[in-house]
């Protein structure tokens, strides 16, 4: 027994001791967020689109704050979104196109509703999380839907004017201004996200996630946590849905719907949750695939998208990043064996 509880310590030995995160920043990371003006000087015909993406990106980062972080599954943060995007449309039908205001708005209006509904959502388990949550999404949709004479109904809430940012800079048709604009709000607030992801705050998430009834042995307030992490999430979700309805100047009840919650797992699936940059990674790659598709095929376009997502699943573990992140691994693993026997 002696001798095998020896060996066992000389091979843990040689294993890599766990990473703990740090707020260092790695050049793939400068090369990824270089990216995007790379796309702006060669790619003009698809600022609209590269907008789009940054918007969903920040709404996917929401929801791996909650559900990648904190372990809480969700299948209403649609309802956050559409708050924050109606928010701002509503704001500027009334006559305040102001958009850094109507972003901060948004937020508010998003966090405070999420704030009282995170009490529902942290004293159920999965099952009961995932369905609280879309039944709160589904009745505001509803509640949206009756009420058109403020939100316009299944028509979509139009007559929005988004005035200049900044007071110089026009949003135009070419979507300058939008990109630009989108691209500096997701990069402040993953900034937020990523300083939050590397405090003590964020690892005790993952501590709720990986083991939330051992968590309060250490003094941990569960609860306290998941509230605070679930109403951040939806405040920067309601923020996405605000610049959605900034840049494309209408707002639509698809905003509130499931399907947009649905397509939202889908990203973090495709990207790997848990990390940030998967849910960039993800809404880059669905956002593309679906555009690409689409224009091949209009009508089948779901079906390539659902086996892109089965071919991602089954091949690697975590999404994208969660592939990319083993098969380096294991190739640190061989090179370290090779070094010990040399």
């Amino acid at each position: 027994m002696t001798k095998l509880s020896l060996n066992s310590l000389s091979i843990s030995d040689k294993l890599p001791p766990p990473r703990v995160p740090n707020a260092r920043w790695h050049k793939l990371e400068i090369v990824f967020w270089l990216l995007p003006f790379v796309v702006f000087f060669l790619f003009k015909g698809y600022l609209v689109l590269a907008s789009q993406i940054m918007i969903l990106g920040l709404f996917a980062l929401s929801l791996d704050l909650i559900l990648g972080y904190a372990g809480i599954v969700s299948l209403g943060h649609a309802a956050f979104f559409g708050l924050g995007a109606y928010t701002a449309g509503l704001l500027s039908v009334h006559g305040w196109g102001e958009p850094i205001s109507g972003l901060i708005l948004a937020a508010i209006v998003a966090g405070i509703f999420g704030y009282i509904t995170s009490f529902l959502v942290v004293r159920g388990h999965d099952l009961t999380r995932l369905m609280v949550t879309l039944g709160i999404c589904l009745m505001l949709y509803e509640v949206a839907n009756k009420a058109a004479f403020i939100t316009g109904g299944v028509d979509g809430l139009w007559g929005i004017q988004t005035w200049k940012l900044f007071g110089l800079f026009e949003f135009d048709l070419f979507g300058n201004t939008a990109f630009f604009y989108s691209y500096g709000v997701l990069f402040l607030l993953f900034l937020l996200m990523r300083r939050l992801a590397r405090s003590t705050f964020g690892l005790s998430l993952i501590g709720i996630r990986e083991g939330g009834k051992r968590m309060p042995a250490i003094g941990a307030n569960v609860n306290g946590r998941l509230i605070a992490i679930y109403t951040a999430g939806a405040a920067i979700a309601g923020v996405a849905g605000a610049l959605l309805a900034q840049t494309t100047q209408v707002v639509g009840l698809d905003s509130l719907g499931f399907a947009r919650s649905a397509d939202l797992l889908i990203i973090l699936v495709l990207g790997g949750t848990g990390r940030l940059y998967g849910a960039l990674i993800g809404a880059v790659v669905f956002m593309i695939a679906q555009d690409q598709i689409a224009n091949i095929n209009p009508v089948y376009w779901q079906f390539w998208i659902g086996l892109l997502l089965v071919i991602i699943v089954m091949v690697g573990r975590g999404g994208i990043l969660g592939g990319i992140e083993a098969f380096m691994e294991r190739r640190r693993i061989r090179a370290d064996v090779a070094k010990g026997k040399a």
